[in-house]
């Protein structure tokens, strides 16, 4: 039977981290105990300023629309974040509040992209990004990065995958899934190849080893650079994001806010006040906390024999390669599937996140120490029965 639907719905393909969850809930459902590294969701509750914050605003009846570009006080407050953290505080006007990340990426493509035109990104890649590309009528064009090189996003490879059609280029830093963190002076050689630059920085803030990050707006003033709130101040539920814009686009982005949004949530917008202004020594300790789950999750999938050039820079991933257990490592949907059905562990495909990660899984490590303690647990027996066993090839298998 044709496909009744709109044809560019063809081409979005599905999120594979969440088909794993939804899987992983229909077991819990069945009275399962799934342990959960598919999704990249903190396990800290938000700061304490920020609940009241958001308490407060609704005891007062802070619950109407507000300015499409969200609350003044609120783009101030990132102005000035921004200014502290980066040394470049943009023109409130230029920033325009979105209900998460997500919608400011939607955005950003249909304010920037006519049909046919192209849009480069690295990959592994996160997989919404391409569809958020196809639906705007762009074409993704992948550059690929290695793990040998920390998977960082190489200029001359960029520049030989332009074209005449090439409108912009994305740039996420800290990565997911990779944890990569692009130099200074990636940034800038990237800045310097003319198309607009489109930088996700949702993981700015969640670095290790002493790290330095560097924000494309210390670069270019024509880049869209789109940030929130849900990774840094472990507030995914309240769905709240920013992006700074080019001057030019300021307005596009108002208008489309206007008809596909209207505005963010006014009582989260107050929350995200109280979490600029206050939530900087939580973020320190969810900082510290997540450097030393990530050292305990690398050794042990080290020690169950998964494939790790260097441990992560940033974020809280680990992507790690399969294919050194063998036939097991070469299908990654079929072997994250086997995994949560026989294991209770969710984990995501690195399918999921292009070609360049077939092969790998992605684990994520914002979870408690005994989570990843007995989530490895489960592996290693798991594993060892696989050698002797089938995968399940998909979901519900």
């Amino acid at each position: 039977m044709p496909f009744p639907g709109a044809r560019r719905l063809q081409d979005v393909e599905p999120f594979l981290a969440m088909e794993v969850l939804e899987r992983a809930l229909a077991l819990e459902r069945e009275g399962a105990s799934v342990l959960h590294l598919e999704v990249g969701e903190p396990d800290f509750p938000a700061p304490q300023p920020v609940i009241d914050a958001c308490q407060r605003a609704l005891r007062d009846g802070e619950t109407h629309y507000t300015d499409s570009r969200g609350l003044l006080p609120l783009r101030e407050a990132i102005s000035r974040n921004l200014g502290d953290r980066f040394g470049v505080a943009p023109d409130p006007d230029r920033i325009l509040v979105t209900m998460g990340t997500s919608p400011a990426m939607l955005l950003t493509f249909q304010t920037l992209l006519d049909p046919g035109d192209e849009v480069i990104l690295g990959s592994p890649h996160y997989p919404c990004v391409p569809n958020f590309i196809r639906l705007a009528g762009g074409v993704p064009v992948l550059v690929r990065t290695d793990p040998e090189a920390g998977y960082r996003l190489d200029p001359p490879r960029v520049q030989a995958a332009m074209t005449a059609r090439t409108r912009a280029i994305v740039v996420c830093s800290p990565a997911n899934p990779t944890g990569a963190i692009q130099t200074r002076e990636t940034l800038a050689a990237l800045a310097a190849l003319g198309p607009t630059l489109v930088s996700d920085e949702i993981y700015d803030g969640l670095v290790y080893d002493g790290a330095r990050l560097s924000s494309m707006l210390e670069h270019s003033d024509e880049a869209f650079v789109l940030d929130g709130f849900s990774k840094r101040y472990a507030m995914t539920g309240f769905r709240l994001g920013w992006v700074v814009a080019p001057e030019w686009a300021a307005r596009p982005l108002q208008v489309l806010q206007q008809s596909l949004f209207i505005s963010a949530s006014s009582f989260v917008q107050l929350a995200g006040i109280a979490a600029l202004e206050h939530g900087a020594e939580a973020v320190v300790g969810m900082r510290e906390t997540y450097a030393v789950r990530r050292d305990r999750l690398v050794a042990g999938l080290r020690r169950l024999g998964f494939g790790l050039a260097q441990a992560p820079e940033g974020a809280f991933y680990v992507l790690a390669d399969a294919r050194p257990l063998g036939a097991l490592g070469r299908d990654s949907r079929a072997l994250a599937f086997t995994l949560l059905e026989r294991a209770h562990v969710g984990v995501t495909p690195g399918v999921d996140f292009g070609q360049a990660a077939e092969g790998f899984l992605r684990f994520c490590y914002a979870v408690a120490d005994e989570v990843i303690d007995e989530a490895l647990a489960r592996l290693e027996r798991v594993l060892g029965e696989l050698g002797r066993a089938p995968l399940s090839g998909g979901e519900g298998a």
